[in-house]
Order: structure tokens, then C-alpha cells, then sequence
């Protein structure tokens, strides 16, 4: 459903919730736990950070933090910037003009899937995700 990229940044910032605490966590530590190639993890990270996301500090006690607490980090506002989860909803089959008007085969079971998809990642919180802040809501 979501592209590569908008899968790593919300493994990571699931990830920086669970683990990281009040400490900034370095890319390799992340890469490392999620098994995930730690330069395009960076470039991520960076983005994440230019888009308010999360806070990023050089030097030796540098890193990645969560700039909002996870139970106000929507997950739209992680995906947001690497995939178009929003308004405009793209067809299932890539056709440029697919409506309600003028629908393609797949339209009228996707349209329902897409809608739920936007609405969970709206309304759902990195908190709500994340193991530990579950475990400590149970």
C-alpha cells in the first residue's frame, strides 16, 4: 500500500518511539535494528526531520528524536512526505480519469479501501502502533 521508502521512515519513527526515550539515536543504530541500508535511511531521516517530524543533532551524542510526542504523531504526518495518502485518491489500475463517473472496473470496491486506508492513517498516532506505548495503555 505504501511505498518502500514511506514503510522505512514509519518503521523508524515507530522504532525512535519504542527505543530511543530521551536520547537522540544514531541512523546506524537504526539501520541496524531494522535491517534497512543506512545511507537511504538517512536521507529519510533527513527528510523527516526538514518536514517537522523529528529533531535531528549532530556530534558525538547526535542523532534522531521524535520532535512530537507519539501520541500526537499522526502517521499521515510520516507518510505525508514520501507518498500522496490524501484527497485525491489514485486509481487501483493507474488510469489517469477514474471517478465515480467515469469508473474502471476496480473503482467502486477500491474506492471504499482507499477512503478506510486515508481515514487510519489520519486518525491513527505512532503511539498507537507502537508496542510499548500499547503495552503501557493495556
Amino acid at each position: 500500500m505504501f511505498s518502500q521508502t514511506a514503510e522505512y521512515a514509519l518503521r523508524a519513527v515507530v522504532h525512535l518511539a519504542e527505543e530511543a526515550g530521551e536520547r537522540p539515536v544514531r541512523v546506524g543504530e537504526i539501520a541496524q535494528a531494522l535491517d534497512i541500508p543506512q545511507n537511504y535511511l538517512s536521507k529519510i531521516l533527513y527528510k523527516l526531520a526538514r518536514s517537522g517530524v523529528l529533531t535531528s543533532a549532530r556530534g558525538k551524542t547526535g542523532g534522531f528524536q521524535l520532535a512530537v510526542p507519539p501520541e500526537r504523531l499522526r502517521l499521515h504526518s510520516v507518510i505525508a512526505p514520501f507518498d500522496d495518502i490524501g484527497e485525491r485518491r489514485q486509481c487501483l489500475l493507474g488510469r489517469q480519469q477514474c471517478s465515480d463517473r467515469r469508473a474502471c472496473s476496480a473503482h467502486a470496491r477500491w474506492k471504499g479501501v482507499a477512503e478506510a486506508m486515508a481515514a487510519f492513517v489520519r486518525e491513527t498516532s505512532v503511539a498507537d502502533v507502537s508496542r510499548r506505548m500499547a503495552g503501557a495503555a493495556t
